[in-house]
């Protein structure tokens, strides 16, 4: 593969032929500010906090579209790139609601480190600000778009990743959003809610409703762990607080990546819920009573292999569970046919 040399401040760097010159930076341990950038998504170039200082360019480019090519010059940090982006966060901040101590996304919102970064404090930029009324009408996610920052991530995530696209920009100039098709709410919309557009957002115009005042992030701990409702093997971190999980929330899983479904990333309810079965169950004198796992499994190798005995391997049928592991499934449909004798198994995912 063809490579390329390019310096960025001061230091070479040697990439593949076709590396944009964000991608060089970060390769070589150089910090650079994004907003709608994402290594998942396509190349959208609309925030400009990346921007950079190119010798021979005309003006800052965005480091995120912009190829590096051989011999090229890039300053990530000279006087005029810190201008530029400190006067991208100054108009950001001009129309966005300064209620950093109560939004759910403090101490886990990009905007508020760049601020704190750039040594942003006040709004320099006066005039009319977006009044929207807060969107909690549906279950899953709160939708709060005076902080919508118009990175596109939403967009690029609901249409490249969960394959949707329920949500697009709509109106221009002051006025442009990013809305469901009519400028309905989600819960009007066609949209799963599987929350992969509140898992890229890096404000607080999207949250999960739950998390959201649950706790906040500090005070959570995360814990990776593997979505327990299907075979796939999805991976999240669990968010628990007090020994209670919280809320759930994107990681790097090695199958999905951060994508999950509304079940692995909304449906954690049951973990604590009072109907929970925590031991097994068996009936005596018609009312179910707690027992220890051997009792319960010595009860329900003895029934079945009176019921073979007396009627049949033909007799017996078993279904199996979504939830549980490939490997899981493979050995009951194993036990099944080999030691039941019974090829009648199904599984509930086919329901």
């Amino acid at each position: 593969m063809a490579e390329v040399t390019l310096t960025i401040n001061g230091l070479q760097v040697t990439v593949p032929k076709g590396t944009t010159v964000l991608d060089a930076a970060r390769q070589a341990g150089l910090f650079i500010p994004t907003f709608c950038h994402d290594p998942e998504l396509t190349r959208f170039g609309a925030c400009r906090m990346c921007v950079v200082e190119i010798p021979g360019m005309r003006n800052l480019p965005a480091s995120c579209v912009t190829e590096a090519t051989e011999g090229m010059v890039v300053h990530t940090d000279s006087p005029a790139v810190i201008e530029a982006r400190k006067t991208i966060l100054e108009l950001m901040l001009a129309n966005h609601p300064m209620d950093c101590l109560t939004c759910g996304k403090n101490g886990d919102c990009r905007l508020q480190d760049y601020a704190y970064m750039y040594g942003v404090k006040t709004e320099p930029f006066g005039g009319e600000k977006h009044n929207y009324p807060l969107e909690d009408d549906n279950p899953f996610i709160v939708r709060d778009m005076n902080k919508c920052i118009l990175c596109g991530k939403c967009v690029r995530a609901c249409a490249e990743i969960q394959g949707k696209s329920i949500v697009d920009f709509a109106y221009r100039g002051f006025d442009a959003k990013i809305t469901p098709a009519m400028d309905v709410p989600l819960s009007e919309s066609e949209c799963v809610f599987c929350g992969n557009c509140v898992a890229v957002c890096p404000v607080g115009a999207l949250q999960e409703k739950g998390l959201r005042s649950a706790a906040r992030t500090w005070e959570v701990q995360k814990v990776k762990t593997t979505c327990p409702y299907c075979g796939t093997g999805c991976n999240f971190e669990l968010n628990v607080k007090d020994n209670q999980v919280v809320g759930v929330t994107s990681c790097d899983g090695d199958v999905n990546g951060r994508a999950l479904c509304v079940k692995g990333r909304f449906g954690y309810g049951f973990i604590h819920h009072p109907d929970r079965l925590t031991t097994p169950l068996i009936k005596k004198n018609g009312e179910f009573v707690e027992a220890t796992w051997d009792e319960a499994i010595t009860l329900v190798a003895q029934k079945l292999g009176d019921i073979k005995d007396k009627y049949g391997p033909d007799a017996l049928a078993v279904l199996s569970s979504a939830r549980c592991t490939n490997e899981e499934n493979y050995l009951m449909q194993k036990f099944t046919r080999a030691v039941l004798g019974t090829n009648s198994i199904d599984h509930c995912a086919r329901l």
